[in-house]
């Protein structure tokens, strides 16, 4: 915990439009939320989920991945600014960039991300296409502690989310996604204030799992557990 304050403090990484970014910091909002978001990073200067941080008031940085040397160099920059910023916990919420080991074992078990597909299941890209290339009956989201190798680690909390017999790639997502931004939040509360946690790879948590309203979706931990 960072001296002088009761919250964990939380540095986000995104690529993009930042929708898991905007689902943490409103939950950061409510009562009791055991951490608050102090610093928006992107390896995109473009990215919108920077300009709406910035109108929130949350510190934000573009660190354009093409401007530095090697990808070592641009991650020993991600370390200093996350350490200036005096960060207790990284959040990556579609942050499109593979760090090196060095960067993951200087942030061990500190350091989250949240990926569209039940892992071990589907890592990577074109999960949902993927998923209904298989001809799986549930697809969903993984919160996970972040490993060198891609999409790997322990895993803190997921979301199953039925697959309906007329989905196509993109109504999947939509609702995957409207899951990542429940999920997120609740792993996020709960690994902030050590109700869950790491012991090598092994992950101590809340039991439980419940439907969601529209009884299409589970998830575990409870959302809401305490």
């Amino acid at each position: 915990m960072t001296s002088g304050s009761s919250r964990k403090r939380i540095g986000v990484l995104i690529s993009g439009r930042g929708s898991n970014l905007v689902a943490l910091h409103e939950a950061a909002g409510g009562e009791n939320c055991p951490y608050e978001i102090v610093l928006v990073v992107s390896n995109r200067p473009e990215a919108p989920g920077l300009t709406w941080a910035k109108e929130q008031g949350i510190a934000a940085l573009a660190l354009d991945h093409k401007l530095f040397r090697s990808r070592e160099e641009f991650d020993d920059q991600i370390d200093r600014v996350m350490k200036a910023s005096k960060v207790d916990i990284i959040a990556c919420a579609g942050f499109m960039r593979l760090m090196t080991s060095g960067l993951i074992e200087r942030w061990h078990n500190r350091m989250i991300n949240i990926h569209p597909a039940l892992l071990p299941l589907f890592k990577g890209l074109d999960t949902h296409a993927r998923a209904l290339k298989a001809g799986v009956k549930v697809a969903g989201c993984s919160v996970h502690a972040i490993r060198p190798e891609m999409d790997e680690g322990p895993i803190l909390g997921q979301a199953v989310v039925r697959v309906l017999p007329n989905d196509t790639p993109g109504s999947l997502a939509a609702r995957v996604l409207k899951a990542e931004h429940k999920l997120y939040p609740e792993v996020l509360r709960l690994f902030a204030s050590d109700q869950i946690k790491i012991k090598g790879d092994r992950v101590s948590c809340i039991d439980g799992a419940t439907e969601a309203e529209d009884g299409d979706v589970m998830y575990s931990p409870a959302l809401g557990s305490h």
